[in-house]
């Protein structure tokens, strides 16, 4: 019975943080086309959120970002997959996150045998559904800014042991990594052994992982499609003709607009 109860109010609970808080605003969105050109299987889709449990995250992590999809290329080579706190491991269209600013983050040298059981790892989990009983785990995000100390925020993302914590904290994507022993941010220890020494990484548990990682992970490189093919600022539109430079670096003069930053169309 008190199971039944816990999980139903879990339920509740996640249908109210995956609700949009309205409040979002869309600075630097990379169009879709560009997007799909740019991907490859292997790259990690980094998001920053417009959901209610999306702010505490980023509040939490200190990051713009608050979620992380994992690209396997799939069909028509455009699958995503991702852990969602009400459906659990799903695969969801690239299109999903149009509206959304997003990071390209690459795994840097990973061989082609170990990629494919990475990607092969995130198919597995494919179905996979979360227990939303440990309700004590979506309580913190509640709060879109909870008062607690900058040393402990990332603590509380891997506070609790249920599966609310491994849906939301970029776990499943760490995990397909560490299962070939691919690094995102390990824990670097010296050890002193004769004259020399030796640093070792040490794997962190996956459960401590956050999208943030992935962004400024020394193994995973940052991939802008505007520029990846080439870029020419000379060829941006501006919305008028010879623009004056202000003092201050921007442009001066009634009714002047930022340049469209869209990369520009290639000939036919």
């Amino acid at each position: 019975m008190l199971t039944g109860i816990k999980a139903a109010i879990g339920r509740q609970l996640a249908r109210y943080l995956q609700k949009q808080t309205g409040r979002y605003v869309a600075f630097s969105v990379i169009p879709h086309a560009s997007l799909c050109a740019a991907l490859q299987p292997g790259d990690v889709l980094l998001v920053e959120g417009d959901r209610r449990i999306s702010s505490a995250i980023k509040y939490l992590t200190r990051s713009t970002w608050s979620h992380a999809a994992f690209f396997a290329g799939g069909e028509a080579g455009r699958e995503l997959i991702e852990a969602d706190l009400q459906e659990g491991v799903r695969a969801v269209p690239l299109s999903t996150y149009d509206h959304l600013n997003t990071r390209i983050c690459r795994p840097v040298g990973l061989s082609g045998p170990d990629l494919a059981r990475v990607i092969a790892y995130m198919r597995d989990s494919l179905g996979k559904s979360y227990d939303l009983r440990n309700v004590l785990d979506l309580l913190r995000y509640l709060l879109p800014e909870p008062p607690v100390p900058h040393r402990w925020r990332r603590r509380m993302l891997a506070l609790g042991s249920g599966d609310p914590t491994r849906a939301i904290c970029s776990t499943l994507i760490a995990q397909a990594f560490q299962s070939v022993r691919y690094p995102i941010l390990p824990e670097i220890r010296a050890d002193a052994s004769g004259a020399a020494t030796r640093e070792i990484l040490h794997i962190r548990h996956y459960s401590l992982f956050t999208p943030r990682d992935f962004d400024i992970s020394p193994y995973f490189r940052i991939v802008k499609p505007t520029i990846e093919d080439g870029f020419d600022y000379r060829q941006l539109e501006w919305t008028h003709d010879d623009p004056v430079a202000s003092p201050a670096g921007g442009l001066s003069g009634p009714g002047r607009q930022p340049a469209d930053l869209s990369p520009p169309s290639r000939p036919s």
